[in-house]
């Protein structure tokens, strides 16, 4: 499809004098490139108050250094300046966990990684607040959403206050934006001062502590101060217990927190959206395209969305080291299936779009319509998880919308396959209801799934193989992805198909010791795995599992928690995945004897007799990893 320059939000004064425009209502800048996709967050805030008849501008990665001529060139805007960092936290996205700079930078051109500063809520708003002192600063996305209270920050190793503390801004609004931002623009709009908007669902405030608005009442939660948590981390773990219980409640209280003589105000969050409202949301006139600013360069991560489809928000998984629940909520917000087939026709008419949809999914793909069968029980749930630890009994665990979500897409013109690239959760699949019904459709999603919708690889995320460590997970016991590995090759066999099952792990999770990376190495060895897809735990702002790492305690039961904290514990339980690799074989033969598991060597790196009559140790290849079954592809 052919688009104009007008097509897009503007981002520079003559696309603003192309559309006639003398002035703009709002001037977003944006951490990321600028891609017209409802995948981009800076992209949906545009369209959404664009669709409300603002006029809207946006300047994507501006230069932060000189005399910030970025940050001047659209002038000064009616309403107020956005500030959405980008997709992704700015220090997940500029460092490993080993706090290394990363190689690319995806949501840039050509992958720069040069193009965002750290921290690019501060640094935005503290330039836009020196150049336009009396203009309202509202700050959203990730970084500002996952920051709104005391955090640790593992990347300067130390408990920081709500970044609003140092950020010069005037409101956060936290999670997805849609109905907070077009809110306040109304508000702005009608002449209410900013100083006056207090009480706006899903908003972050920062007042006089004796200013407080409304006052302190029964329907608050008066949380340990920020001085409070910086002298006890038992206070700062006690805190999160009610922070991620009402991120996740239907009816949320009031959350507020003292910080040096002021008061953070967390508002509740709106109810989750209907089907209608995040409908109009996925509906509007996106180009799904990067600005043309950007012709002949490569983002990657649009590379890897431009033919996929978002089918629903949320996830009700409550894993504890995920964003997603405190971002977007555990309650599933579903598009029509009238509103996805919409967006798939527009992918079908990409010029690149050869008939395969990359993923029809969600943060879980196997989540879309599920909901509680009573909404009265609920509306006053306080668990963080719906299946963890047991399935909720209350769930209904129906695949049945989204199997004929999925046919109705595969029978559309122009498409030859849709495949799943989200995480599906297997435990959902293997799950036994009351509802015979629901089982059914499980074992014939199961199916589909297996034969039609996976590319040859199908992602699974068990993380580990020790039930402790994966019950302060909130994942399933691993004896749970063993039947499903079973059940996905036993329908490999019957379907004639030759499939993998690719797994995810991660090392030094709270809880996770050294022998039971060596145990996670023995059981994935014995199934015929060569790890892949892994990673070293990350301590990401407010989640539960940072929580635990930093404070020492598990915010619900406050029993103390082991982690893997330096640099050499973390790199000792990471070892263990690689160790088919012979550079591997001495650290770790040294370690599992250091450990007391000595038992363990034979069975990661089997004696091999050689002609001298020496023995030792290497590593044999079995034989289904010799014939390559779960070795990456070319």
């Amino acid at each position: 499809m052919d688009y104009q320059l007008t097509d897009f939000l503007p981002t520079t004064k003559k696309e603003l004098e192309l559309r006639g425009w003398d002035y703009v209502d709002v001037v977003l800048f944006s951490g990321d490139a600028y891609v017209d996709h409802p995948s981009f967050g800076a992209a949906v805030i545009g369209r959404v108050l664009e669709a409300a008849g603002y006029r809207v501008a946006i300047v994507p990665q501006p230069d932060w250094h000189g005399d910030f001529r970025d940050f001047k060139k659209l002038g000064r805007p009616r309403l107020f300046f956005g500030i959405s960092p980008g997709c992704m936290d700015s220090m997940v996205n500029k460092y490993t966990a080993a706090r290394r700079l990363r190689s690319e930078d995806a949501y840039s051109p050509d992958g720069r990684h040069d193009l965002r500063p750290e921290y690019p809520t501060i640094v935005y708003s503290s330039i836009l607040r020196q150049l336009f002192p009396d203009v309202p600063i509202v700050l959203g996305g990730i970084e500002a959403s996952l920051r709104r209270l005391t955090h640790y920050d593992y990347w300067q190793d130390r408990l920081r206050p709500s970044i609003l503390c140092d950020a010069p801004a005037d409101i956060i609004s936290y999670g997805m934006g849609e109905k907070t931002i077009v809110a306040l623009a109304d508000l702005l709009a009608a002449g209410t001062p900013m100083a006056d908007i207090t009480d706006l669902p899903q908003t972050v405030i920062l007042r006089p502590a004796n200013h407080i608005p409304g006052g302190v009442g029964p329907a608050d939660i008066v949380l340990h101060s920020h001085e409070e948590c910086l002298a006890s981390k038992r206070a700062e773990a006690e805190n999160y217990r009610h922070i991620e219980e009402q991120s996740n409640m239907m009816h949320a209280l009031r959350l507020i927190q003292h910080v040096d003589g002021r008061a953070v105000v967390v508002n509740p969050p709106y109810p989750p959206m209907t089907t209608a409202e995040i409908d109009a949301s996925f509906d509007l006139p996106y180009t799904r395209l990067p600005h043309p600013k950007y012709r002949g360069k490569r983002i990657p991560a649009y590379e890897m969305i431009k033919h996929s489809v978002n089918i629903h928000r949320g996830c009700f998984g409550g894993c504890a080291f995920c964003t997603i629940s405190a971002h977007q909520g555990k309650f599933i917000a579903c598009r029509s299936k009238e509103s996805i087939l919409r967006e798939v026709k527009q992918v079908t008419q990409m010029a690149d779009f050869k008939g395969y949809l990359s993923d029809l999914g969600g943060p879980s793909a196997n989540m879309y319509g599920m909901k509680g069968r009573n909404p009265k029980a609920c509306e006053r749930c306080r668990r963080p998880s719906c299946i963890h630890p047991q399935v909720c009994p209350n769930l209904n665990t129906s695949h049945q919308q989204l199997l004929d979500i999925y046919r109705a897409v595969d029978a559309l013109p122009g498409v030859k396959r849709s495949f799943i690239g989200s995480g599906v959760r297997y435990d959902l699949l293997l799950y036994r209801s009351s509802d015979e019904a629901a089982n059914r459709s499980a074992a014939e999603y199961t199916r589909e799934l297996i034969c039609h919708h996976v590319s040859g690889r199908l992602k699974v995320a068990p993380e580990h193989t020790s039930d402790h460590v994966l019950n302060l997970m909130r994942k399933p016991p691993f004896s749970q992805f063993q039947q499903f590995k079973r059940l996905f090759d036993r329908i490999n066999r019957e379907e004639g198909l030759r499939q993998q099952i690719i797994p995810y792990f991660i090392s030094s999770h709270p809880g996770c010791r050294e022998e039971d990376m060596a145990e996670l190495a023995v059981e994935t060895k014995q199934m015929d795995f060569q790890l892949e897809q892994v990673q070293d735990f990350t301590p990401t702002p407010m989640t539960i599992a940072t929580e635990t790492w930093y404070t020492g305690f598990d915010p619900y039961t406050l029993q103390p928690v082991f982690s893997a904290r330096n640099p050499r514990q973390k790199l000792a339980q990471r070892q263990y995945f690689f160790w088919y690799k012979p550079e591997e074989r001495r650290n770790i033969e040294q370690s599992l004897r250091r450990i007391g598991r000595a038992d363990l060597i034979s069975r990661l790196i089997p004696y091999q007799p050689y002609e001298n009559n020496r023995t030792e140790y290497r590593p044999q290849e079995s034989r289904k990893t010799e014939r390559g079954r779960h070795r990456r592809r070319p």
